[in-house]
Parts: structure tokens; sequence; C-alpha cells
């Protein structure tokens, strides 16, 4: 369901690479909420988070450490941006989750697509312009 298709290239090939591990983090819980066999997802939903927040901030800091390199005049309002969803994420209530599983998935779900459709498809690629 989720996979970096050729629009989402914003023509650098690090950010594009690390994108596509963001799109692999979405798919995975996509694929996660659609696994019927899976009774208790809390675990791995859990492991999925963990995992979108760490890369997210390892990824945000290559991507700011770039934008620099080359004078980027939006740099600081990527970078607010950047922070925001860190928080959103820093936010999330881990007890909600694992009371509503799927529920939480769909909601994580709703939260990645929009910024991966809108911030890459309108922030991100200004800077490969």
């Amino acid at each position: 369901m989720y996979e970096m298709k050729e629009e989402y290239k914003i023509g650098i090939d690090q950010i594009d690479e690390q994108h596509k591990k963001l799109f692999e983090l979405a798919d995975q819980a996509y694929t996660l909420l659609k696994d019927e066999f899976a009774i208790d997802k809390y675990d791995k939903i859990i492991h999925i988070m963990d995992e979108l927040k760490d890369y997210t901030i390892f990824h945000f800091k290559s991507e700011e450490e770039y934008m620099k390199s080359i004078n980027y005049k939006r740099l600081f309002t990527q970078k607010i941006e950047h922070d925001k969803f860190i928080k959103s994420l820093e936010e999330i209530d881990y007890k909600n989750i694992d009371e509503n599983q799927d529920e939480s998935l769909i909601k994580l779900l709703n939260f990645l697509n929009d910024w991966l459709t809108e911030h890459i498809l309108k922030t991100d690629k200004l800077i490969g312009e």
C-alpha cells in the first residue's frame, strides 16, 4: 500500500532513500493493521513507533544538515515543521494504543499519510529545485 513512487522523489539521492524508509515504516503499520491473525498488536505497534521516531530524528537531522550545506532559504520553516512532527510522535498516548490497537494504527497511518504526501510533495520538493 505504501511505497516510494517516482512522484515523491525530490532529486537528492540521500534524502530520497531516507524518504523511502519512511514509506516502508508506514507500510509496516498498514500491513499490521490488515493482519487478521494478530490478536495483540501492541508490541509490534510500539516497535514501529519507536523505529519511526528514531529514524525520523535521524532523517530530519540529515535533511537539515543538507539544507544548511546548500544555504537553503527555507531551513528555519522546515525545522519548525520537523520539530512539530517529532513532538506529535512524542505526545502519543501509549496506554491508548494498548486499549485501541487498530484505531491507533489508523490514526498513525492518517498522520503519516498526511505528512508523507503534504510535506514531501509540497515542502521537500522545493529543496531539490
